[in-house]
């Protein structure tokens, strides 16, 4: 009888006496007719004298199976005919997650154990002390999993990191997922007006139809079973309703069309012209490998950057720029000007590019760097562009933002992620508390790696360490969570593993999955994910459904109804509505 008056079920056994029992670890002999499996929730009650019942809550971690009365090997064939008198004992580790009242004494041997249900679940798991509850997947035992919001939005910790093998760790399934929990279980309330997602999408064109049902939703097979799970979790199965989308232009379109082939409407092309990229101080951006501070060519950088900022005059309303008289309408007209001026023999000219002192082979280390950006910038760096408000990358006028940076070589898609990362921790902080912004980076080795100092890296680290001040929370994706910046990772309250490579699963950035676990995540299947947060001991096995929305052109199931706007973005940038990517008025609010 549990402490409402609930009745329990029937034990699975009993607290083993063949191996020591402790108040952290203990052992479940189980019954011939009974069964645990790893991730089962248990409970068992042990009478202290002065104290009363203490409830000892734990899942399980291991479990073995063992005959008792054999030698040898050979002796289970023996066993099997009945010649010698033996029986299999299957006995389960469990490892304590709540001791209630906190009286840490270990279970007795002989004391029955239970599997947790209700509220025995909810209190072994500590979801009956989140006040804001985050669902993010169905338990072994089919029943929901939570997070609690306090560790995502800021209050008490931030940022998530999920880390797993390429294509199938499914880790931006989970990510996407997650936000989709936050957004629509309605557990922000009145914060979900001004909550905000901004997505970078680096691997083909998937994420440009999340406001695209699944046709999964609508097929008679498994469309109920699709929606019944996002039932259990209480979400409903929709695709996002309030979503933009941005994608470079395409390369030599005198249009600025965006370069994208599976979705032809509802995309905006985003680039930044070279007034912007001279007055916002952008040049350091393009730069951002990793590289040594200690380079002496950064000196350079600076040197140019500030040059720029105070010598570049707009010329016309394209965001084109004149210099010391000489009109610049390209990226490439600008690199040729910076070159001119820190190659010119006269060193009254060269000196106030470079700096007075700045020798030959320091100034050749920059111009290298710079020119090899030519390539991958020129199509975003623009100044022969009909300039246009809608290609600002954005968060506002709707919910979530995608920002597709698959057709853009590696340099330019850092570059991207630098500024727009730069522009909205500025407006975040310029605008104060209040509001949420969610950031979803994929391959963050890429941007913050764990060696080198670049000035991406410093954004995504100034975010880390208080991002969640401004209420900026980084969920970071990356195959091997030991190439990132440490204090990224260290800054994460939420950690998510998925399918791990085994190698990776022994590094030191693994230490909080207890060692059955570890072995686990180098078998797990897609859809699978250990969830480790600060209040509960253990992390917590989940498994998550497909998503409601369209992964990719063929899984949607038509284009998404949205209220008529002559505002709305078009492939030719023009300008967008605010209220343009918002549901029509059949459809169910979005937060």
């Amino acid at each position: 009888m549990t402490e409402n008056g609930t009745q329990r079920p029937p034990p699975v056994g009993l607290v083993a006496g063949t191996e020591d029992s402790t108040p952290l670890l203990f052992n479940v002999a189980l019954g011939q007719d009974s069964y645990l499996q790893l991730d089962d929730v248990v409970v068992t009650v042990r009478a202290v004298p002065g104290v009363g019942p203490v409830l000892t809550s734990g899942i399980v971690t291991q479990v073995t199976a063992r005959t008792e009365g054999a030698s040898f090997g050979s002796d289970v064939f023996l066993i099997n005919e009945g010649v010698l008198p033996a029986q299999v004992q299957e006995i389960a580790e469990i490892t304590t997650t709540r001791v209630d009242p906190e009286c840490y004494v270990p279970p007795r041997p002989g004391v029955p154990v239970h599997r947790a249900t209700g509220d025995e679940r909810a209190q072994a798991l500590y979801f009956d002390r989140m006040d804001s509850k985050v669902p993010v997947g169905l338990g072994r035992d089919g029943e929901p999993i939570y997070l609690n919001l306090e560790f995502l939005d800021g209050t008490r910790g931030g940022h998530v990191s999920i880390s797993g093998i390429s294509g199938v760790a499914t880790k931006t399934s989970f990510a996407l997922f997650l936000l989709y929990s936050i957004f629509r279980s309605g557990v922000l309330g009145n914060r979900a007006v001004n909550a905000k997602a901004l997505i970078f999408s680096v691997k083909g064109e998937d994420l440009l139809f999340l406001d695209h049902t699944n046709r999964r939703l609508t097929d008679a097979e498994s469309g109920p079973e699709l929606q019944g799970a996002y039932a259990r979790l209480g979400l409903p199965a929709e695709p996002f309703a309030s979503a933009g989308f941005f994608a470079p232009p395409t390369p030599d379109d005198p249009t600025g069309r965006p370069h994208v082939t599976g979705r032809t409407s509802g995309i905006s092309p985003f680039w930044w012209t070279l007034r912007e990229f001279c007055a916002d101080e952008l040049l350091p951006f393009a730069f951002a490998d990793a590289e040594d501070e200690r380079n002496q060519y950064t000196s350079v950088i600076h040197q140019v950057t500030t040059r720029l900022r105070h010598d570049a005059m707009a010329a016309g309303l394209d965001g084109a720029v004149s210099i010391e008289g000489r009109l610049l309408r390209t990226y490439q007209d600008l690199v040729g000007f910076v070159s001119d001026k820190l190659t010119d023999e006269d060193h009254a000219v060269r000196a106030p590019w470079a700096g007075p002192v700045t020798g030959t082979g320091t100034i050749n280390a920059f111009l290298r760097r710079l020119r090899s950006s030519l390539t991958p910038l020129r199509s975003i760096i623009r100044g022969d562009l009909t300039d246009s408000p809608g290609r600002r990358v954005s968060t506002e006028g709707q919910q979530v933002t995608v920002v597709d940076l698959h057709n853009l070589p590696e340099r330019a898609q850092r570059f991207v992620v630098g500024v727009v990362l730069a522009a909205e921790t500025a407006r975040k902080e310029a605008a104060g508390p209040g509001g949420l912004l969610f950031t979803m980076i994929d391959e963050l080795n890429k941007y913050a790696p764990r060696e080198g100092s670049s000035p991406i890296k410093e954004v995504l680290l100034d975010i880390a360490e208080r991002g969640r001040s401004l209420g900026i929370i980084l969920i970071g994706a990356q195959q091997t969570a030991s190439e990132v910046e440490r204090r990224i990772v260290s800054n994460s309250s939420i950690k998510v593993v998925g399918r791990l490579d085994p190698a990776e699963a022994g590094r030191p950035e693994y230490g909080f999955l207890p060692p059955s676990q570890r072995g686990r995540a180098t078998l797990a299947r897609p859809g699978t994910m250990f969830v480790s947060q600060p209040e509960i001991p253990v992390p917590l096995a989940v498994e998550f459904p497909f998503p409601a929305w369209a992964t990719r052109l063929s899984e949607s199931a038509g284009e998404p109804q949205r209220v008529p706007s002559t505002g709305d973005a078009t492939t030719n940038g023009a300008s967008r509505s605010r209220l343009s990517r918002l549901p029509s008025v059949d459809d169910d609010p979005p937060f």
